[in-house]
Parts: structure tokens; sequence; C-alpha cells
């Protein structure tokens, strides 16, 4: 395509050729992957410097800068070297000296507040480490939120004026109460004048010159949620559902982020440089209708992003998934490239959503009047009924029964497995030629709270001290005997799952602690035992929610995951030993988890590989990220221990596949099989994640989508699922279908099989943009 000539030397170089032929409200450049979108940013930001080294800019927190963060200093520490020269030339960065970010201002967006400043969840930690030291800027240029100086009535503490860190902001409309509701109706209104003078420090400035910042799961920007005036400054405010389900990983659980409101920046502020670069970033299909609702739909006050429209240096950069529901890119689809049957099946597939028709009543001019179906080769009579065979086809392929396979489930974290497959998993499980291994790749102990923890050893400790832990009397115990049985720790809980009986289950949790503690601290006796639990409560409880634990208690938080992951299979008769625990070394707990590397994350999986053999390899299908960083952290892993397995070994017969679960979903013309899911089905699933997720079914750190359980979140996905294949077969093809499996169909679980070449095709333009990370 021509290139646009609003758009600078290096964002040209990232156009694509997609024709652009619908009206968005703000300029958008696609890249391929979320590390060249943080490649493009960096780019951009920089070249922005060149022109501007005494500017404003205001960069955003969270994981989502993770790449621009690195590909920023990365571009820097080596400017003349010959690789970074050649991306240079060929990215428009054509000047030679140096930019320069020493004198640059910088402004904070936002802030949790009460938060203690020097917590390593709190944004003001994030923005001194990554930014003011990261970048070398000079911290008298930087206008930043720190709540621990946000003065307060008669000069307290905010833990003396809000001593549980609620902040009732109804004390602004109504008289207070008592001294304490005085005390604190003062201080908000001093908060407020706080953020008045903010506001105004940043005008004096002459405003934001350069914007950067994500956009949330309600299409908030900074926190400008969803109905914010697009005239706001910055403020103290509450936030809603989405954006607290999104803030409980940073505060340690939505118990937490419900309670905790924020000091942001308005969209007026944002704004209010009319001459300013605004740059939305954003990665994954997942983000895909807020990019739409933002760009394409009137701007609204429902769309905080759409106030970018009013910005003629405006930008969105976004990702293929997030640009995946733009209509330049719904029309590149259906008219690049060569025509197939998942095209037409998607095509008629939304026409019978837009129609709310079934296909079977959609005629040949519906066909002929849609912009898309009517592109379909050979249009007749007979198209309907190929979509209708392809769903049928696949659904036939999703209930065959399969034989003398070995199965390798992965999982980035616990539950994944489950929540992506669990139904499909268990009726091919009935076949006792197949072999089930699961292996879940990272410790996932961040999804453990510290409450959690605390009850479990506070459980264990008076097990203990009540002499209820029989095995600590065996002479060997501390030497040898703590390593076996675990297979018992998880049928002791299962049992009394079938009984009822809530005591044992908790002493059997019990066992399984004692043991994790006698091998993590290489404990010789009871008394080391107890002081040991005795401690590590104390630390937990002197850490604040969100700490990331010194290593021995992460591991042993992972270890929670790890019982109740065995304790999910065991359900199916399945063995500990079929239930492997890689935690690979990249995911830490940090805010950006590391790059996986060949040695430490690589080898384990293709040791696993080499090991069982498997005939199928299933695997969380995120290239794009749109879930958890984790996700496509693992599938770089696993791609490449499949990479390094085929040097060995022919194969050709292997299958791969791809689920997902409750991050983002597959479209059904996009699988390749559709497994039915009956309400027996649905129980099992949501009974075996609230008997063995114990940690998860309060549902701390919970998906924006739902505020719940994941069990019922994957549930109302296969729902959803079946309304739309209905709408292709409909209704009477299930109720009335010869098949009883098919008359019980009440949800449809999606997956879709790859070879293993097709497999690394779709991994390997992710693998190459990270920086030759093997």
């Amino acid at each position: 395509m021509e290139k646009n000539r609003t758009f600078t030397p290096v964002e040209q170089s990232f156009l694509n050729d997609v024709p652009r032929n619908n009206k968005v409200n703000v300029p958008y450049i696609v890249v391929d992957n979320f590390p060249n979108l943080g490649m493009l940013t960096a780019l951009r930001f920089l070249e922005w410097i060149h022109d501007n080294p005494t500017g404003v800019i205001s960069l955003p927190t969270g994981k989502t800068p993770e790449y621009f963060i690195f590909w920023t200093k990365h571009i820097l520490e080596n400017w003349e070297s010959e690789s970074i020269i050649e991306l240079r030339k060929k990215h428009g960065l054509l000047f030679e000296g140096k930019p320069s970010l020493a004198d640059l201002h910088f402004v904070q967006i936002d802030e949790f507040y009460p938060i203690q400043s020097s917590q390593a969840n709190s944004f003001y930690h994030y923005v001194n480490k990554y930014y003011i030291e990261g970048f070398g800027l000079k911290r008298e240029n930087a206008l930043l939120i720190n709540s621990n100086e946000i003065p307060l009535a008669e000069g307290k503490s905010f833990e003396e004026v809000f001593p549980d860190n609620k902040v009732n902001l109804e004390l602004r409309y109504r008289e207070a109460l008592n001294p304490t509701e005085k005390l604190q109706k003062e201080s908000i209104f001093l908060i407020d004048n706080w953020c008045s003078e903010y506001e105004q420090k940043i005008r004096n400035l002459g405003g934001i010159g350069f914007f950067l910042g994500g956009i949330g799961p309600d299409g908030h920007i900074a926190f400008n949620i969803k109905g914010s005036d697009p005239y706001s400054t910055t403020r103290l405010t509450s936030t809603n559902f989405e954006t607290q389900a999104v803030a409980a990983g940073d505060l340690g659980g939505i118990e937490i982020s419900k309670e905790r409101l924020v000091i942001t920046i308005g969209l007026e502020t944002i704004t209010y440089n009319k001459n300013a670069v605004a740059i939305i970033f954003a990665a994954g299909e997942a983000k895909a209708p807020m990019i739409k609702n933002a760009l394409e739909l009137p701007p609204s006050n429902l769309y905080p992003s759409s106030v970018l429209a009013g910005l003629p240096n405006g930008r969105f950069y976004i990702t293929l998934g997030a640009a995946g529901m733009l209509s330049d890119y719904i029309d590149d689809y259906y008219r690049s490239g060569k025509w197939s049957q998942e095209k037409t099946d998607k095509a008629v597939m939304f026409l019978t959503r837009k129609l709310n028709k079934y296909a079977e009543h959609l005629t040949l001019d519906n066909l002929k009047e849609d912009q898309y179906t009517r592109l379909i080769p050979n249009l007749g009579e007979y198209t309907i009924q190929s979509v209708i065979d392809s769903i049928n086809g696949k659904i036939k392929k999703g209930t065959e029964r399969l034989s003398s396979e070995v199965f390798y489930h992965t999982g980035p974290h616990h539950d994944d497995i489950s929540l992506g497959l669990l139904p499909y998993i268990h009726y091919q499980s009935r076949n006792e030629t197949n072999v089930f291994h699961y292996s879940v790749l990272t410790s996932g102990f961040t999804a453990v709270t510290n409450t959690f923890l605390i009850k479990i050893l506070t459980d264990t400790l008076s097990f203990i001290q009540k002499g209820e832990i029989e095995m600590l009397q065996y002479p060997d115990f501390f030497e040898e005997g703590y390593k076996n049985k675990k297979d018992k720790d998880v049928y002791h809980y299962l049992i009394n799952i079938a009984s009822g009986n809530a005591s044992e289950r908790s002493r059997a949790v019990s066992h399984r602690m004692v043991r994790n503690i006698v091998e993590l601290w290489s404990l010789k006796n009871r008394t080391d035992l107890e002081t040991r639990i005795t401690e590590i409560i104390k630390a937990v409880n002197s850490s604040y929610d969100g700490q990331n634990p010194e290593p021995k208690i992460q591991t042993l938080k992972g270890m929670i995951r790890e019982y109740e992951e065995e304790l999910v299979w065991a359900h199916f008769g399945v063995r500990t030993k079929n239930v492997h625990h890689l935690r690979l070394g990249f995911y830490t707990g940090a805010i950006f988890t590391e790059k996986p590397n060949r040695e430490r994350d690589v080898i384990p999986i293709l040791e696993q590989l080499r090991q069982i053999n498997p005939t199928v390899i299933s695997l969380a299908f995120d290239p794009e990220g749109s879930g958890p960083d984790t996700h496509y952290k693992v599938l770089q892993a696993i791609a490449e221990a499949v990479r390094e397995w085929g040097k060995e070994k022919d194969l050709s017969t292997i299958k791969i596949w791809g689920y997902r679960n409750v991050w983002y979903q597959f479209n059904a013309a996009d699988v390749t099989h559709i497994f039915p899911v009956s309400l027996n089905a649905m129980s099992t699933m949501d009974e075996s994640f609230t008997n063995s997720y114990m940690s998860q079914v309060d549902a701390s750190f919970p998906s924006y989508r739902y505020d719940g359980k994941f069990s019922h979140l994957s549930i109302q996905t296969w729902v959803e699922q079946l309304k739309d294949v209905q709408l292709v077969l409909g209704k009477p093809y299930f109720y009335d279908h010869e098949s009883p499996r098919l008359r019980a169909t009440h949800g449809l679980l999606f997956f879709k099989e790859m070879d293993v070449e097709e497999f690394l095709k779709s991994a390997r333009e992710l693998e190459k943009s990270t920086e030759g990370a093997f």
C-alpha cells in the first residue's frame, strides 16, 4: 500500500500491505507479535526523543511494556553495533547521534491508593526501577505519585488515617459521623487538592508530549475506566470489576483490589497538549473487541481510549490478533490469499449471528447480499450444506475413540489443562490402552494467597501438636520416609471428599505440607518442623499482600498447587508419577518473567519428551500473548524442545493439540475438533476443580470476564460455543440425534490439531523476535 504521509519514518517502516478501506477514529499500525510491538514502540520513542530531548514523557506500568523497555535499552546500549545500525536503517531511525534521555521530564500515570511506595508492587517502585533508574532519567525532572508523601489531616500518615487501607469516597458528600470519619473526610479533600496541584504541574510543563499506555479489558487507559469523562483530570477515584480483576495479580487478590482506590491522570491530562504523541499499544486477540470499539465506533465515554481521536499524533500500535476484529483486517482475511473452507465456515457463521437466523433458513439472496458470503466461490444451494458438513465433520472427529496413544498434556499453569480439555481427556481415558501424562511447566506460586498459605500452615501445626500426623513417629521419616507414599496423601484427601469429612481432608493436606517443608528445609526432627512452620507463618504475616516471597516460600506455595494438580487427575485414576512438575526457571514471580533459555527451560521438556515418547502433545495455544505472558514463553520453550527432539527422531506422526480456556477462545471455523460436553461432564469438571484447586475456589485472581471460579467461566464458554454451532446445525441436530452422547450435549469444547511442522511454523516467528533466546 502507499505509505501514509502522516506516519513518521519509523512508523512507515512497519506499515504492512493490508488495504485500509474503512475510516477509523485514530490511525493504527499492526505488527506480527508482542515482541515486535515493543520494538516498534521503542523505535518511535527514540525517534521522538531525538526531536524533543527535553520533552515530557508518560510511560506505562505492568507487563505490556516488557519489550518496549527491553528494546529501548538494547538499542541505546548497542547504538553503534552492526546489528543495531542495520535495524535503525531498516526502520528509518537514520540520525547519527544517539538520543539522550537525561533531560526528559517524566510524569507517572497512576497509582493505587493507599500503598507503601517502598512495596515492589507499587507503581511508584516500578517507574523508579524501570524508567528513572533503568532509562537514566533525572529524579528532579520526575512528577511521581508517592502515597507516603501526599499530605493528610493533622500531618498523619495514611496508616493512621486509613488503618484498613479503605478510603470511603462517600465522605466527600456526607457529614462525618465520628472523629475518625472527620479525619478521613479532611484527608480526602487534601488528596483531592494534591491531585489538582499534580495536574497543574503537568500543565505548567506544557502537558505530556509523549504518552504510551495499554488498554484495559473495559477499554480503560491509565485508570480512566469505561464511562470516564473525556474532560477528566488527575483525581482519586474508584475502579470497576474488570479493572480490579486485572489488578488482583499486583495486589495479592481481588479481595484487596476491590477495596483499593487509585490516583490517575485524566483523559484531558493526556490530550491537553494537542501536539502530543499519544500511543495505545495492545497485544493478543482478547484485546480485539476493545480495539474495534475505540477505532470504529463514534468516540464516546464508553470507550475511553477514543479520546485519542482528538490528537493529530494519536496512534494505536497493535498485534495481528488485536487487529482481528477491525473491518480492514476482516476484509483482508476474506479478500486476500486462497479461499478455503475455513473462510466459508467463518463467513456463514458470522452471518447466522448477524441475522440471528439458523443456517438452514438462510436464503441464497441472504448470502449474495452479505459483503463476505457473496465472495464464496461457486456460491449456491450447496454452500450452506458445505458448512454444515464441515462442522459435523469436526464433531465426528472430536468424538472419535482413540486407542494406544501416549498423551503428554502440558499446561503453563496449574488448572490450564483441566479448564481447557478435561471432558475430552476423561472421554479418552476410558480406553485403558491410552497412557496419560500431565506436565505443568511453571511453579504457579503466585496464585496462592498469603491468607490461604497461613491457614494451611496453622492447620498443619495444630495437627502436629495434637499428634495426628502419625508418620512423624516413623524412625526413618526425616531421612527417607518423607519422600514416600505421596499417592497416599492424594487418596486420603479424595476418600474424604467422598465421605464428606472436612477435618480429614485438612489432615491429608497437612500430611503433604509436612513432607514439603521437611524436604525444602532439610529438617531432622519434629521440634525443628514446628519451629520452621512458626517462622514461615511469621514471615508471611509480616509481608505485604502481593509481595514476592523468599525463594523457599515461593516453592512451598508452588508445591500446594502441585498437590492440587495431582488431586485433579487422581479423580481419574492417574498416579502421581504421571503428573510432572517442571518448575521452569524463567518463572520467578517478578513483574517481567525471564526469557526461556535452552539449558534451564528447554532441556527439561526435551528430556520428558524422550522419556515419555508421546504420540500426542497438548499445549496452551497462545502465540500472541492474549493471556498471561507465561503462556507464550512456555509455548516458545515447548516449540524449541520439539524442534530439538525432531533432530533425533521422525515426528511426522506426532499430533499437536492447541487448546484455549478462560483467557481467550477459538472460533469454530479455526479448530479441527469439536467435542460435545454434557451436563454430567460439566459437573465432573466443576466438582474436580472445586474439590482439588483449594487455593482457587475463592477466585482471588478471577478473569475480568467473570466474578467467580474459572471452572464456571469454562462452562459458560462451552455453552456459548454450543449456541454458535446450533445456529449452523440447528437445535434438532443435538436433541434429536441418534447418538445419546449428542443428545446429552449442552456445551461444546474446541481444540486445534496440528502436525509438528505446522506447530513449529506458528511458533517460529515469535521465537525469532525474542533476540535469540535459545
